[in-house]
């Protein structure tokens, strides 16, 4: 049974934890984090008022193409790159319930022991002979930490807002992933009708070629002219193996961004023809749409982990309440182990304030200076953000313009094609000249194919800067 002392001295223990609980319950050390408002300096130039972007839904859909679609599906199950970070994501979530199961519940731990001893009298002054003897042990321990500061509180807040970031550090990288497959299948088709274009327009320099040395054959012709022409046709010729290496190097990249063998069969080769320009595409973007891009709310989410950061570094400066307790029992045999007679236990508080300690001072610093670098870092973002979007904005706008006024080029170039098979027709002009006029309409619609490309990678590249097509993004008109 304790002693009045020893009651005397667990009383001022609870009294002293009670008045530091009610002194700081209640209380997290260091400030709430609070949404950081998108700078004021960074707006996205707009026009006028148009159509919203469906922010949730798959933006790869409006391209028209199912095997674009199915292809997509496949690399977002499949890519190597999306299986290494949902394991980080997992990773994370687990240190997560580590700390949360480590800091808000006591902790428990049964320990059993034995060990042998020897007592020598002449040690304490005393006659007679040492003897040996065994002790037998076991004990249920109880240890738990009063979070009076919001320490713990504030490290699990950290973690949380880290695990947040490896998560939109996942959809980013499943967004990136869909892009990169859009833009690469969007190659893939240019270069296509490039390599097909170009095969006309050498098909037809050569039957050029072989009417110049007819012609030089019977002295209607220099042979300068015969030569120029050699040199365009083999100079034609000499750019298709370029477009089909890099035509090659594109379905390797397919592949590889499905989770494939470079050289896996059954892709699908794409034409411009399997896809559709999107329709009510945006000439103005809100600001609050571009703030659920997920590489945004993943700077947010290291902002809100150095916030708590902060706090925990200020905790460290209040008391820390440790309370432990035991129960448990000891005898010489283990017969006697669980008796009534041996039974013991321990009740212990203990209250820590920091008085010297010059680490802890700088450590708030440190941590204060994190702060204020995930801060810039976090508005770096935002107006890098806001800056592709102006870009993409812009770029869309000009493609349209381009592809317009190539489009006009293409009609009128085929318009004049039709007129001059007419007159070869009629005979009042050359099959060299009708073969000039093919060759002019040709290269003509190969730059229109050109600009057809650019356009819809221009309509991926908006899709991509406002972070559309994940599912934590709020549809255009909701949110704030």
């Amino acid at each position: 049974m304790p002693n009045p002392l020893q009651r005397s001295a667990r009383t001022r223990i609870a009294l002293a934890a009670a008045a530091c609980a009610a002194l700081l319950a209640g209380c997290t050390a260091g400030p709430d984090f609070r949404q950081p408002a998108v700078p004021d300096s960074a707006q996205v130039p707009t026009q006028h008022q148009a159509a919203a972007i469906d922010m949730a839904a798959p933006w790869w859909h409006q391209l028209g193409s199912p095997p674009l679609n199915t292809l997509i599906d496949q690399a977002l199950a499949a890519s190597p790159t999306l299986v290494a970070a949902e394991a980080t994501l997992r990773q994370a979530q687990e240190m997560q319930a580590a700390q949360a199961g480590a800091t808000q519940l006591p902790r428990v731990d049964a320990s059993a022991g034995s060990q042998r001893q020897r007592i020598s009298p002449s040690a304490q002054g005393l006659p007679g002979e040492g003897r040996s003897f065994d002790q037998y042990s076991a004990s249920i321990g109880v240890r738990y930490t009063l979070d009076l500061a919001g320490g713990n509180r504030r490290a699990l807040e950290a973690l949380s807002a880290r695990t947040d970031y490896r998560r939109y550090q996942l959809e980013g990288a499943r967004l990136n992933l869909a892009a990169s497959i859009v833009s690469t299948a969007i190659t893939q088709a240019r270069l296509a009708a490039q390599i097909e274009a170009l095969q006309a327009i050498a098909q037809l320099q050569g039957e050029q070629l072989h009417i110049a040395g007819e012609r030089l054959r019977l002295g209607q012709a220099a042979h300068s002219e015969v030569l120029a022409l050699q040199a365009q046709v083999e100079q034609t010729r000499a750019s298709v193996p370029l477009l089909r290496q890099q035509h090659q190097q594109s379905r390797h990249l397919l592949a590889t961004l499905a989770g494939r063998e470079p050289t896996a069969q059954g892709l699908p080769l794409f034409t411009l023809h399997d896809f559709t320009l999107p329709t009510d595409l945006p000439q103005a973007i809100a600001s609050r749409w571009v703030r659920q891009r997920p590489d945004i709310q993943g700077a947010q989410a290291l902002l809100h982990a150095a916030t708590a950061d902060y706090g925990v570094a200020v905790a460290r400066l209040y008391p820390q309440v440790n309370l432990s307790a035991s129960l448990g029992s000891q005898a010489l045999t283990t017969g006697a182990l669980f008796g009534g007679g041996a039974a013991v236990g321990s009740l212990i508080g203990q209250i820590t304030q920091p008085l010297f300690n010059p680490a802890l001072p700088a450590e708030k610093r440190a941590a204060l200076a994190a702060l204020d670098a995930a801060t810039a870092n976090y508005q770096g973002v935002v107006l890098e953000a806001l800056r592709s979007v102006a870009d993409a904005l812009r770029a869309l706008d000009n493609d349209a313009q381009a592809l317009a006024a190539q489009a006009a080029a293409d009609a009128a170039a085929q318009g004049s094609l039709q007129w001059m098979q007419r007159q070869y027709a009629l005979g009042a002009a050359s099959y060299l000249q009708l073969l000039s006029a093919q060759q002019q309409a040709q290269q003509i619609r190969t730059d229109l194919v050109v600009a057809q490309a650019r356009r819809l990678l221009g309509s991926a590249a908006l899709y991509q800067a406002v972070g559309a097509g994940w599912a934590g993004a709020q549809p255009a008109g909701t949110g704030s």
